[in-house]
């Protein structure tokens, strides 16, 4: 029996401490007996952590050196403070706190705000989408929906790293955030969201964080009184805590050193909501004689799925990857991860489903098989998938693909189009369907091009591409297919999608996918463009990403399927590639120069193929890059439609007029015989940059910002007829 033996849902309650020690491995119960001073548990995935520390907060209170009212212990979801709060109580340990930041910092507050404030608390506002909303109004500054929640995050990430409003912009720009709106408008927004909170007398999630933080450094008396309670502390996940949340810790703590933490620096994928992994590396320097154990014994996964674990981290890079955890599987071999390519996205989601269709043939329940992908709309071909292969299936993290707003609006929309499209404008000249669909959907945010960065907007773009790809697979099918087929067509797939199960297939995101695990997990669309995403540009954000896949990786017991598809759809173009992230990992991929090994170990080879990360050709170019600065006065640009442009908006514009009035008539033109947006082909900005740079071969046109070689592949040649001083007649051709 291995320490990662599933207990019953009622297991006998050990009858003495050294009970509670039974069955832990060396490193586990080093953890539990190590109960005074500082320390530090690295913990790496798959072994044992949370079976660790609460058998540590068990022992101590069986053996009578810890009183279960004085130990406080804090995780970051609701899950699992209630997964440690039921193991405590298995194990005999009754009365011990186990709570969130946010759940642990809220009942101080209700408690001590009547002393230390007077009166009662403030109303906490779970949504603070409205405030926002009226803050904006009040600035006159509009904002669609996606904007709205888009801008909410930044408020939220500028509240938990302790960012005022003045600094928000160069934090910001520090940060290396892709902001919603210009940094000055949020700054703005902000400023006005904090004065509106204070005249309603209302507060919200973050401020429960800052007042307790405040009342604390302000009323020695009080935070006296808090340490008097609390007497030891244990922190899980540590490499997620946020600036605040380490400040209102230390708080806690004052001079006093009795404290466990428990991490991995590389399983930190939340950074963009302020997570740091820094204070878990930094934890021995501030506490230079804590205790460090570390676990390394995996025994969720097979030592074919701990392999390529380990293989992923050999080849990161920056401070998480200097301090990764080699794991070492304590389970039976079993298959090796099987490497997929496929030559379209929907042959790729039908594979998956005959797969999972074998896997429940030999025995494997649907709830311990899993789906996970990048991107929430990323879910809604394998849900068609699962639910044609009769596969129950449930979203875990992400609503159905058919209730999102966005989708809803997008088959209302279709919906009035089908049935008075005759007396639309917008469909005049609109022959095919999928061109009805795109020319319908552009008036709801959908455009040729995915928007830069991430949140919300981008999660409202994936999913109207998603309906696009839809509807060109359906008239593929069905070449005489009208816009009501396709309406019909969306309805019984709404509707199928709505049927109750009890058990199920899970769907999920990466990020939704933290702290859980099956027995299989096939791991989805692993194409450079997805994994790692787009947007991620610097070399901190594609570590991110690897850390990501890396988690993905680890969710597996015992099957493991990674698949990616070369094209997007049948018949196109198939111009994708694995994720780098594979590059010498999986069979025939070569392998990848300049990697370290895996602590010696991990059995991987490594040699000087020609890969891409690192040390590959990509690699270097993305080393290599420096920041985008003004052609005119040398200043570095942060603003997407500056760097377009590459000058500063107000330095002087050496545009030619005429060249661009040429380009603007013929984008018109252009965009009404193909039912498209003007903007789809080019924005404005896209076009001055075109006119100030004045391209004369492919190369330079595609290195304007903005167009890229698939827009050089459709409209170069125009183009650069029209730079060349040719005329382009109505059928696209120079004379």
């Amino acid at each position: 029996m291995t320490a990662a033996t599933h207990s019953t849902l009622f297991p006998r309650v050990p009858d003495s401490a050294d009970a509670v020690l039974d069955g832990l491995d060396p490193e586990q119960r080093e953890v539990a007996t190590a109960l005074h001073g500082p320390v530090c548990v690295l913990a790496g995935a798959g072994t044992g952590k949370t079976r660790a520390i609460t058998h540590r907060i068990a022992y101590g209170v069986r053996a009578g050196i810890l009183q279960p009212a004085s130990v406080l212990a804090v995780t970051f979801t609701n899950r699992a403070a209630g997964e440690m709060r039921g193991r405590l109580r298995q194990l005999g340990a009754h009365g011990v706190q186990a709570r969130t930041f946010h759940s642990a910092a809220l009942r101080q507050l209700q408690y001590f705000w009547p002393k230390a404030v007077g009166g009662s608390l403030p109303r906490l506002v779970e949504r603070k989408i409205q405030l926002v909303a009226d803050a904006a109004a009040a600035c006159r500054i509009r904002l669609d929906r996606n904007e709205l929640r888009d801008a909410t995050g930044e408020i939220e990430w500028s509240k938990v790293t302790q960012t005022v409003p003045a600094d928000y912009a160069a934090a910001a720009a520090r940060a290396g955030r892709e902001t919603p709106r210009d940094p000055a408008e949020i700054s703005q927004l902000y400023a006005a969201y904090e004065d509106l909170k204070r005249d309603r007398s209302v507060i919200d999630f973050e401020d429960v964080l800052l007042l307790a933080v405040g009342i604390l450094q302000d009323r020695h008396d009080i935070a006296e009184q808090v340490r008097s309670q609390y007497q030891h502390f244990v922190v899980d996940e540590y490499q997620d805590v946020s600036p605040l949340q380490q400040r209102l810790l230390e708080l806690w703590l004052g001079e006093r050193d009795s404290l466990c933490v428990v991490g991995d620096a590389s399983q930190t994928i939340y950074s963009f909501t302020g997570a740091t992994p820094d204070h878990l590396l930094d934890f021995r320097t501030r506490h230079p004689g804590a205790t460090v154990v570390k676990l390394v014994r995996d025994y969720r996964s097979t030592p074919q799925v701990v392999r390529l674990a380990n293989g992923l981290l050999a080849q990161a890079r920056g401070r998480a990857a200097d301090h990764r955890l080699e794991l070492v599987s304590q389970r039976e071999p079993a298959a090796d991860p099987v490497y997929t390519e496929y030559p379209d996205e929907p042959a790729e989601a039908e594979g998956a489903a005959r797969r999972i269709r074998a896997l429940m043939t030999d025995g494997v329940p649907a709830s311990e098989i899993a789906i996970l992908f990048r991107t929430n709309s990323q879910s809604e071909i394998y849900e068609q998938a699962l639910a044609d292969a009769g596969i129950p299936y449930q979203l875990r993290g992400a609503e159905r693909f058919f209730e999102r707003t966005e989708v809803r609006e997008a088959g209302a929309a279709l919906r009035g189009a089908a049935r008075f499209g005759g007396n639309d404008a917008l469909l005049d000249d609109v022959v095919d369907l999928p061109s009805q669909v795109r020319a319908v959907l552009s008036t709801k945010g959908w455009t040729t091009e995915p928007p830069a960065g991430s949140g919300a907007v981008r999660d409202r773009w994936e999913s109207l591409a998603a309906l696009v790809r839809l509807a060109e697979d359906f008239a593929r099918a069905n070449p005489a297919a009208t816009l009501a087929d396709l309406v019909a067509e969306l309805d019984e797939r709404a509707a199928a999608q709505h049927a109750p199960t009890v058990e199920g297939v899970t769907l999920a995101s990466l990020h939704a996918a933290k702290g859980l695990e099956w027995d299989a997990v096939f791991l989805v669309g692993l194409a450079e463009g997805m994994m790692p995403i787009t947007y991620a540009k610097t070399d901190e954000q594609v570590e991110e990403e690897r850390r990501l896949l890396y988690v993905g990786v680890t969710r597996a017991r015992a099957h493991l399927h990674l698949s990616w598809a070369v094209s997007r759809s049948p018949g196109g173009r198939p111009n994708r590639r694995a994720t780098r992230f594979l590059d010498g990992l999986r069979p025939g991929s070569g392998a990848t120069a300049g990697t370290r090994a895996a602590g010696g170990t991990g059995g991987i080879e490594r040699g000087t193929g020609g890969g891409t990360e690192p040390g590959g050709p990509r690699a270097r170019r993305r080393t290599s890059r420096t920041p985008a600065r003004c052609r005119v006065c040398g200043r570095t640009l942060t603003d997407a439609g500056e760097m377009k442009l590459m000058r500063c908006e107000d330095c002087p514009s050496d545009m030619d007029e005429g060249l661009y009035e040429r380009l603007w008539e013929w984008r018109a033109g252009h965009a009404r015989r193909i039912g498209q947006p003007p903007f789809c082909l080019f924005t404005d900005k896209t076009l001055i940059a075109i006119a100030e740079s004045v391209p004369e071969e492919e190369g330079e046109l595609a290195r304007i910002p903005g167009v890229g070689q698939r827009k050089v592949r459709t409209y170069g040649a125009d183009v650069l007829a029209i730079c060349a001083g040719q005329e382009v007649a109505d059928g696209g051709e120079a004379n």
